[in-house]
């Protein structure tokens, strides 16, 4: 795939989403889709009360339109590992869009429950597994940067369970403050897009994840500190996901660790509050997830969401230089 392919497809995606969210934002404005703020977070935080939620519905959009147009336009075809990426981001972000509705609509702050949430994740993860199996999707994981390699047999479909619904929970959980999760999943799907035109291209796949990276940066252009618009759990539940899918397809399923090192770390910081506070009853941090941390010590928005973009730089070149320079 050449490198004006590569421009075009971010190109596109990212076209998409800024010249359509001016529209989009005011319409979201008016029929009063705004994002209510949790009492618990932080104080200064309440100020974004009213701000237009939902805005992953265009970052979905584009992404969707972005990936078929170009993937038909280098392959000619659009094969089964497109229709999967589809089916989970469109899957993910059809459980946030419920989940935002019942919050900004029917004023329920806590949207639908973790049950529902959790059955609606593990329904669409199983659907992609059986599409994998029925293609003879490769049950195995690799240690990356090496050639030892695991049959996991039917054990494969836990993972996959796993990695779906844990990743798009643990990138929810990172969308907490203007334009984090945007920089931070842009900066992870531009890994994996590289990596997917590395070695044996797949380059279905690289194009999927340019136009998600390019949807993201079109979006950063209005939910930067001050956000315009957020994304909502429509948003970081999809990308969540479909990070995840990516790392799947392209049989990186551990280098999913490392690259998304930042949801990792999100997510470790929430576990271990809850276990601290839980057992001994204190806090390990001052707030959890760990960008309110940072915030409550007295960083600027603006200075934990630029640390975090930058932590998740070096964790997406140290993916791309262990898969890469140790192969």
């Amino acid at each position: 795939m050449n490198i004006t392919t590569l421009i075009m497809t971010i190109g596109i995606s990212f076209l998409i989403t800024v010249l359509f969210s001016p529209l989009f934002i005011p319409f979201l404005r008016r029929l009063k889709f705004g994002q209510s703020i949790r009492e618990e977070g932080p104080e200064s935080h309440q100020k974004k009360s009213g701000t237009p939620t939902m805005g992953g519905i265009m970052i979905v959009l584009s992404i969707i339109i972005t990936s078929l147009i170009m993937v038909w336009k280098v392959s000619g075809t659009i094969g089964y590992e497109v229709w999967l990426l589809l089916l989970v981001i469109f899957g993910y972000g059809l459980v946030g869009f419920l989940d935002d509705f019942i919050k900004v609509v029917m004023k329920r702050n806590l949207g639908l429950t973790s049950l529902q949430k959790l059955i609606g994740q593990i329904v669409i993860a199983l659907l992609f597994f059986f599409v994998l199996q029925a293609n003879d999707f490769s049950t195995y994981i690799q240690i990356p940067g090496t050639n030892i390699q695991w049959e996991l047999g039917w054990f494969y479909a836990i993972l996959v369970i796993f990695m779906l619904v844990g990743s798009s929970n643990a990138v929810n959980l990172t969308d907490g403050l203007d334009g984090l999760l945007a920089g931070t999943a842009a900066i992870a799907f531009g890994a994996f897009a590289i990596l997917a035109v590395y070695g044996m291209p797949q380059n279905d796949i690289a194009v999927f994840s340019l136009a998600s990276a390019g949807a993201l940066l079109g979006f950063l252009v209005f939910n930067a500190h001050p956000a315009k618009v957020f994304m909502g759990d429509t948003g970081s539940l999809a990308l969540g996901g479909a990070i995840a899918a990516v790392a799947i397809l392209t049989k990186m399923e551990i280098l999913l660790v490392i690259i998304g090192g930042v949801f990792v770390i999100e997510t470790l910081s929430v576990i271990i509050q809850v276990i601290s506070f839980k057992t001994t009853g204190k806090r390990v941090f001052k707030m959890s997830p760990l960008h309110h941390h940072y915030e409550l010590m007295g960083w600027s928005e603006w200075r934990v969401v630029t640390t975090f973009w930058l932590v998740g730089f070096v964790f997406a070149a140290l993916g791309i230089f262990i898969e890469v320079g140790l192969n």
